[in-house]
């Protein structure tokens, strides 16, 4: 059995131990999580290799943020909140929200996103600063063994931007806040209730720019009293750690090379600073 194949086995399985009949399974997303909406009883199912995932930090913080009002994905009401282990994967269940367009308009998602760093200001639970992300990236640029394909100039300038980079916002001092870590298109569904924000793992603790350098530029002309400067400097970081996690061994993002190789030159080409979503566009188009 393939990998998917039997994460959907988990995933249908324990939906069944828990009386929500699943007999069938779409795939919606499939990346570092595998997205599943599972009917007929109408459930999302996110399933992770077993170690691969922050399964119990997400359900506890989306139960938090639902008790201050936050525009988050909810749990699955008719089961408990808690997350499952099944043959190797743990399974956590949602509400499925049925999309009513593709995207959120601009304004209605920076409002959106305003009130969760609202609701997040009201919340306390522990979380990685911001930093550690950058850890992470660097590390892989560092390590020949996890990025065997980027070559040696490549490394070192990647390398060296994210230590710029690092130094130049913490030298800002700026306030940081719980942040939800990737609030980007793809993390934001566009329902009946309005933009509600899901994929709660890479939550951390930043200043909001470090957020709205996620999302388009249009979002982030509808959000209030934005540092520009630091604005810039964290979409080149966005920019630079992503590219280092689609040079990663094993990175399975499709035509992941193409965005890593992408990324690297609106780097090198400086100002002004393209959104991840910009350089998305040019790769896929809209």
């Amino acid at each position: 059995m393939t990998d998917i194949t039997r994460a959907i086995a988990a995933a249908t399985s324990v939906a069944a131990s828990l009386d929500l009949p699943a007999d069938d399974a779409l795939v919606l997303h499939n990346s570092n999580r595998l997205a599943l909406r599972l009917t007929p009883c109408d459930v999302l199912a996110r399933v992770a290799p077993v170690g691969q995932e922050d399964a119990q930090l997400e359900v506890e913080l989306a139960q938090r943020l639902a008790q201050v009002g936050c525009p988050t994905g909810l749990l699955e009401p008719r089961v408990e909140p808690r997350v499952h282990s099944r043959d190797g994967f743990t399974v956590t269940l949602w509400s499925y929200y049925e999309p009513v367009s593709p995207h959120a308009a601009p304004l209605d998602y920076a409002k959106a996103l305003e009130q969760l760093h609202a609701g997040m200001r009201k919340v306390d639970v522990p979380s990685p600063r911001f930093t550690a992300r950058i850890a992470q990236a660097e590390g892989i640029v560092a390590n020949p063994e996890l990025s065997p394909k980027l070559d040696n100039t490549d490394r070192v300038f990647l390398s060296r931007r994210l230590a710029s980079l690092r130094r130049t916002i913490e030298d800002r001092g700026a306030e940081e806040q719980l942040l939800h870590g990737e609030p980007h298109p793809g993390n934001v569904l566009n329902t009946k209730h309005g933009p509600l924000f899901i994929d709660l793992e890479t939550c951390c603790r930043g200043p909001v720019e470090f957020d709205l350098a996620h999302v388009t530029e249009t979002v982030c002309e509808h959000y209030p009293n934005v540092d520009q400067g630091l604005l810039d400097e964290c979409r080149q970081l966005v920019l630079a750690m992503v590219a280092a996690w689609r040079w990663e061994l094993g990175d399975q993002l499709p035509n992941g090379r193409r965005f890593g190789e992408e990324l690297l030159r609106s780097l090198r080409d400086g100002p002004p600073w393209p959104t991840l979503a910009t350089v998305t566009r040019r790769l896929v188009g809209p």
